[in-house]
């Protein structure tokens, strides 16, 4: 038992020596949040940092900005407008969760004091910051915070509403964004102004503001509805943000479905339209083309035969012809005979064979 107590004890000593030498663990890995560290503080335009991160999800796209007019216990004040968006660079987390890439170092369009952000691009909402800042690039105090009331959002938000008949061929898709949000300040908030944006992909958000009327008292909640439309014929996957007071409370996912009658109806267009416009050339052409001189008015579409008379001989001679002699060859020469060379014509005009009356046959009898 003594010597329980004597490891025990060891382990406790050994403990408190070694803690100084151990840096301290930064509260966001010791939470599990994402991270955010730089391999310099501070750099001039036209140079790099390091950024290194851990503690995000694995395989996740995230987008690196250097932001001004920003600290990590505010945030980005103002959102993504503070930000340099177009020297950016996307990065993806690894199998762990981890992640190292360089950064162009670019004057954002605020004055410092700035932080490197790293937001995810996909997938649940997380982010991290890590101060940083640009040599010769303006400072100057962030703005006052406001005090008094301040909205945060209690409940995860959701669209209400569905697409009818009219969206399916095109019309402009609307839902209702509903959220309850919950005063956290000291001072009443009256006619709260909210901003909401919609985003297709990975393109930026498009804010609109709009106005919630009602006043919520401190430690009150109350629930928002916000209409949301998009453009007419959208669809695919898009992406609703609602903003207040300069930061984005929440964000929900919107798949739009394609318009399908507006592909029946293009296809429809495509089949009717040379149809008619078939029936009416043929309707001038037939206007336009002179018509056959035969009488009748209008055109003949149908195929008529010859009209055909059939004439049967007579098989009684004519009274008017005159009687043919038995002597003479009724007969007509041929075209390639001679009148003297006709085999169907003889001297005496006998065409059969001697009889027995003829004159040879009386000598030999």
């Amino acid at each position: 038992m003594n010597g329980r107590l004597r490891i025990a004890a060891l382990v406790a000593v050994l403990a408190l020596v070694l803690a100084p030498l151990v840096g301290p663990v930064s509260s966001a890995s010791a939470a599990g949040k994402p991270s955010v560290k730089l391999s310099k503080s501070q750099a001039g335009t036209g140079g790099s940092i390091t950024v290194t991160g851990s503690g995000w999800r694995p395989k996740t796209l995230l987008m690196m900005l250097i932001c001004g007019q920003s600290v990590p216990s505010r945030g980005v004040i103002g959102g993504t407008n503070s930000c340099a968006n177009s020297d950016g660079r996307a990065v993806t987390t690894d199998a762990k969760g981890n992640f190292s890439k360089q950064l162009p170092v670019t004057e954002p369009p605020k004055p410092c004091p700035c932080v490197v952000h790293v937001a995810t691009v996909t997938g649940e909402k997380a982010d991290a910051d890590a101060i940083f800042m640009v040599a010769g690039h303006s400072v100057e105090p962030l703005p006052k915070e406001e005090s008094g009331g301040r909205l945060s959002v209690l409940t995860d938000t959701r669209l209400d509403g569905s697409s009818g008949l009219l969206t399916w061929f095109g019309s402009p898709p609307s839902r209702t964004l509903v959220f309850t949000v919950g005063n956290v300040g000291t001072a009443p908030v009256k006619n709260p102004v909210f901003q909401v944006g919609t985003s297709h992909g990975v393109f930026a958000p498009q804010w609109e503001e709009q106005q919630w009327r009602g006043t919520i008292a401190p430690g009150r909640k109350a629930q928002i509805k916000l209409p949301v439309e998009l453009s007419a014929g959208a669809h695919g996957d898009y992406t609703v943000s609602l903003k207040y007071g300069g930061k984005v409370l929440a964000e929900q996912p919107w798949g739009v479905g394609r318009p399908w009658g507006v592909t029946l109806f293009w296809i429809l267009l495509c089949v009717v339209v040379p149809g008619a416009v078939f029936r009416i050339g043929m309707a001038v052409v037939d206007r336009v083309r002179p018509h056959r001189p035969n009488g009748r008015g209008g055109r003949h579409r149908g195929f008529r035969l010859p009209e055909l008379t059939v004439r049967i001989p007579k098989l009684s001679p004519s009274p008017a012809s005159p009687p043919v002699s038995p002597k003479t060859s009724t007969t007509p020469s041929l075209p390639w005979f001679t009148p003297d060379s006709d085999p169907g014509t003889v001297a005496n005009g006998q065409l059969s064979a001697p009889q027995e009356n003829s004159p040879t046959t009386k000598g030999h009898s």
